[in-house]
């Protein structure tokens, strides 16, 4: 019998260390896969320790420039596959069945190579070719997550380490994916509600512009040969259309060069938090903009606390994801308040953006110890408030553009009509 040293991981994506007894490496190997276990390094009489001193002592011979690549080191090269970026539908879907395979009781490592090879995007195939390389090279999951930045968030790698810690690996990315479901549902509702009238007022600012260019200089001419005085509408427009014509780039260059100002300020933290600031004090999109972001916060809340993320992990991460930085900034202080053992309701009862009635919930979930469910009813709230909010903005919204469109394009086109008509009526009196 030859005794083996070996790491392996376990079916929550821990790392587990030990040695066993078996007549060769083979059936060393097997033994693992019987115990569940996913082999990523086996080295007859080598303790994986060693193994990782090896490696360290690489590493600090690289820099020195004597330590040459020793056998059974794995040197990573293909950091480009971390930077691979994977879809929020690929995500819920890569997670969903994820949890599914680690619930049925297949090991970590079988689960991801099954993901990469059935995946049809090329992100989420890199992605799960990248997190298969960490975990050979005897990385955590979380920290093989932490090299796929652009695939998974903080608050992703945060609940997965939660998971690892309690062993309850599956539950916890069944609650991931219950999570981005409501997140992305929230953000398409928004989206498809916002399409509609922005692409209205595209199509009425380009049929304003076409008729201002094309349509009304053409009758120019022909108002001129007659003679007449032309109505104080038709004056306007001419005259708007003359302006348009002969001032065409200094118009273009000044909204190019707005919008880039704009752009350019709300990339700074001062112009971030003004927009913030007026997101929620808009007349019609102020309300909802604070439901959508009093909506993440109580979801996201709720989700690290249920899975077991520490509470001051738990405010960093709910302050970077909030959406907007006047409830970041408040959470923020929050945190400061918690930490000199302050209960988290007092300092967000200060801020103006969370309203009593969510105040006095967390106050009572504090005292009660249901936080969390508490958290998740205030989410569930919100969510149908939005929901509601955008069914009755989207009626209020299409009457509103077609008002504006018959307005703008009506008054083109009577202002077109309107010598015409006048002109018509004077033939007919003569006649």
């Amino acid at each position: 019998m030859i005794r083996f040293h070996y790491a392996a991981k376990n079916q929550t994506g821990k790392t587990v260390d030990g040695h066993l007894d078996a007549e060769d490496r083979g059936a060393a190997l097997a033994e693992l896969r019987r115990l569940n276990l996913t082999p990523v390094k086996i080295e007859e009489g080598k303790s994986p320790k060693t193994v990782k001193a090896a490696k360290a002592a690489a590493a600090g011979g690289g820099a020195g420039g004597s330590g040459a690549p020793k056998k059974g080191l794995n040197l990573n090269l293909s950091f480009g596959k971390a930077q691979a970026k994977t879809s929020r539908q690929d995500l819920v879907m890569f997670t969903r069945q994820l949890a599914t395979m680690i619930g049925a009781g297949l090991s970590l490592m079988e689960s991801l190579d099954v993901l990469g090879a059935q995946a049809e995007s090329p992100g989420l195939k890199a992605t799960c070719e990248r997190l298969i390389e960490e975990l050979r090279g005897g990385s955590d999951l979380s920290a093989a997550m932490e090299t796929c930045p652009k695939a998974f968030s903080p608050l992703y790698i945060s609940m997965v380490r939660a998971g690892e810690a309690s062993g309850q690996m599956d539950v916890i990315l069944e609650r991931l994916a219950d999570y981005t479901e409501a997140a992305d549902e929230l953000r398409r509702e928004v989206k498809s509600a916002m399409t509609y009238p922005v692409i209205s007022l595209v199509l009425v600012l380009g049929i304003t512009a076409f008729l201002m260019l094309g349509v009304v200089p053409t009758f120019r001419q022909v108002f001129d040969s007659l003679g007449t005085e032309l109505p104080g509408i038709t004056q306007f427009v001419l005259g708007a259309s003359d302006w348009m014509r002969g001032n065409w780039p200094i118009m273009i260059g000044a909204i190019f060069g707005v919008f880039t100002a704009v752009w350019a300020f709300k990339r700074t933290e001062v112009g971030a938090l003004t927009f913030d600031i007026l997101a929620l004090r808009l007349p019609v999109f102020g309300p909802l903009a604070r439901k959508i972001a009093l909506s993440r916060f109580s979801r996201t809340f709720a989700t690290l606390i249920r899975s077991g993320v520490p509470i001051m992990g738990t405010l960093d991460i709910v302050a970077d994801t909030a959406g907007n930085r006047v409830v970041s900034n408040a959470v923020r202080l929050s945190r400061e308040s918690v930490k000199n053992g302050n209960m988290l309701s007092e300092p967000l009862a200060e801020a103006p953006v969370f309203p009593p009635m969510v105040v006095r919930m967390i106050a009572i979930g504090e005292r009660s110890g249901a936080l969390e469910q508490l958290l998740e009813k205030i989410a569930e709230f919100y969510d149908s408030q939005v929901k509601a909010q955008i069914k009755s903005l989207t009626s209020l919204i299409e009457p509103m553009l077609i008002s504006f469109m018959g307005v703008i394009v009506g008054g083109v086109v009577l202002s077109v009509f309107l010598p015409i008509l006048d002109i018509v009526g004077q033939l007919g009196k003569s006649g």
